[in-house]
């Protein structure tokens, strides 16, 4: 499986609220958010791992330059406009292949990461399968509409009769979704969510994949959540 984790953003929120670290550099329970990432993926069979940080985050690249995680390491530093921007400039630097991508501030307990990719590398007829939650704080949530056999049918910004999840903002996609990608970055098309509605409707077969909780660090008080949920409290 290849890796890719989306670490562009700014963080501003956390520094408004007086985090000094660069977000990926935030620690949970003495371990820096990226860092923690690179192990989990890993210890889940990495094959690569491909990072984007922004050009401000001089701390992020000299910590990402002192890892060796023993598998083809790109790091890509350049700014973008947004996360899917962000993606398409991995695109260029991934290893062909299944790959799962994620947002450096998804924080998801290891056992229940490593059983969804082990699903994902399992199935063979899938062009993807989305981690969703029934968990939600998101500030503004993309609800997943499957039916009764975990197949996805829509993504909606708005909560509707019956939603029962919403994106954990983990993919796990095999290189279809790239050449959806391409098309979306030629129409001007923006943003992650309508991304993977162009994915629906380039007709590529989507599984949802439940995780009991997922959670993001976006304010200062998230640290200290994100701590107690991974050590189980």
């Amino acid at each position: 499986m290849n890796y890719a984790i989306i670490a562009a953003g700014e963080g501003s929120r956390l520094a408004q609220e007086g985090v000094k670290k660069p977000k990926p550099l935030v620690e949970l329970n003495g371990e820096p958010m990226i860092g923690r990432l690179i192990n989990v993926f890993t210890r889940c069979n990495a094959e690569s791992i491909s990072i984007i940080v922004n050009n401000e985050m001089k701390e992020v690249k000299a910590y990402l330059d002192t890892l060796n995680p023993g598998v083809p390491f790109n790091v890509v530093v350049k700014s973008t406009p947004s996360s899917m921007h962000s993606f398409f400039e991995l695109s260029r630097v991934m290893k062909k292949g299944k790959f799962c991508l994620t947002t450096v501030d998804t924080i998801f307990r290891e056992d229940d990461f490593a059983r969804y990719i082990a699903a994902f590398e399992a199935d063979t007829v899938s062009d993807g399968m989305m981690a969703v939650t029934p968990f939600i704080e998101d500030e503004k949530p993309l609800y997943v509409d499957v039916d009764n056999n975990m197949n996805i049918r829509a993504f909606r910004d708005a909560a509707y009769e019956g939603a029962r999840f919403i994106s954990g903002g983990v993919y796990a996609l095999n290189d279809k979704a790239i050449t959806v990608l391409e098309d979306c970055m030629s129409r001007g098309i923006a943003r992650m969510r309508n991304f993977q509605r162009a994915l629906i409707d380039a007709g590529l077969s989507l599984k949802a994949y439940p995780i009991e909780k997922i959670v993001d660090v976006d304010h200062a008080g998230d640290i200290e959540v994100a701590e107690r949920f991974l050590r189980g409290e």
